[in-house]
């Protein structure tokens, strides 16, 4: 329980449902930044709500692991030069982590959250991971890296209603998470302050920026300020619209050049996981490169997606979800 109205709606049609319901909360930040998700203020909410539907309520404090296995490799990747997503390490390595380990050892038969995406359990025992019922809302892409080690385990109960209906279940029961806004920075740093975040950990790296032949156009003040695709905030003016095409971490240099300069036919992944079986090289796919990004249609051969057509290229560090139609077959790091 997040403290948000998805986790407390999902809590309360357990329950509903005749489920033993038991109500967890991660503490995972407790930074001058402490403005996210799992706040001390949603701390509170989730308790309130736990109370309100007659289930106990616990706080676990995760904050040392996350610190470990989210804040730091965010910190190291900005400064290799890479975009990464906190979000999907938090989820594989804290909430279908170590929660989960935790719920099994206790003996729980489930673990459910207030993610917008379905699983399906099969009669064939395989559990599928399926976008949710409110595409506009779905949240399939940021569970990139589950497996039929944790999906059997799994439940979304609100992936088969719409945000709207959620909100008015959430009215109905009087849950004073109604109409609590959503939560849309990385919990630990706001979007405005990324840069002063890891440049306080790492320092700032300065160096130079050239266009596409190499030629120098300016210079920067750090390397954790720029990500491939970005086009504002670059510090040069050359008439036309520049993009950054490339980020050198270890020369510290940042290129950029024009949008055709980022086009790619294909996107090598690291990392990749499946959720069930790996698909073949000539299965039709959809590539999804950003949480709420429009899916290309896409091949998987070896570790290399190829795309049906050109593409502006995708950060290194950056989630690639590969969907066959609705539901989501796995997926991996762009290289």
């Amino acid at each position: 329980m997040s403290g948000g109205v998805d986790s407390s709606v999902a809590a309360a049609l357990l329950a509903a449902a005749g489920h033993d319901v038991t109500g967890v909360t991660l503490r995972l930040w407790g930074g001058a930044t402490d403005s996210g998700c799992c706040s001390v203020g949603d701390v509170e909410d989730a308790r309130r709500v736990a109370a309100q539907l007659g289930v106990p309520h616990y706080v676990f404090d995760e904050s040392d692991e996350f610190e470990a296995a989210v804040v730091e490799p965010y910190v190291r990747a900005y400064d290799a030069g890479a975009t990464p997503n906190p979000c999907v390490a938090c989820n594989q390595e804290l909430k279908f982590g170590r929660l989960l380990r935790r719920a099994r050892a206790l003996g729980f038969d489930a673990l459910a959250t207030g993610h917008h995406a379905r699983v399906r359990h099969g009669a064939d025992g395989v559990s599928r991971l399926v976008r949710a019922r409110d595409l506009a809302k779905d949240q399939s892409y940021v569970l990139v890296g589950l497996t039929q080690h944790e999906l059997p385990s799994l439940e979304f109960p609100v992936g088969e209603l719409t945000k709207a209906d959620v909100r008015a279940r959430a009215g109905a029961l009087g849950l004073r998470t109604a109409d609590k806004p959503e939560s849309m920075d990385v919990c630990f740093v706001a979007r405005r302050d990324r840069v002063e975040f890891v440049e306080a950990r790492v320092g700032a790296r300065p160096g130079v920026v050239v266009d596409v032949d190499g030629n120098e156009i300016g210079r920067h003040d750090g390397i954790a300020r720029f990500t491939v695709g970005q086009r504002r905030g670059l510090g040069v003016a050359v008439g036309a619209r520049q993009y950054v095409v490339d980020v050198d971490a270890a020369a510290n240099v940042v290129t950029v050049g024009p949008p055709t300069a980022l086009l790619r036919d294909a996107i090598d992944l690291i990392d990749l996981t499946f959720t069930h079986e790996r698909p073949g090289p000539a299965d039709p796919l959809e590539a999804q490169v950003r949480a709420h990004g429009t899916p290309m249609a896409a091949t998987l051969v070896g570790d290399r997606v190829e795309l049906a057509s050109a593409a502006p290229r995708v950060a290194p560090g950056q989630i690639v979800a590969l969907y066959a139609g609705d539901e989501l077959v796995g997926g991996g790091v762009a290289a």
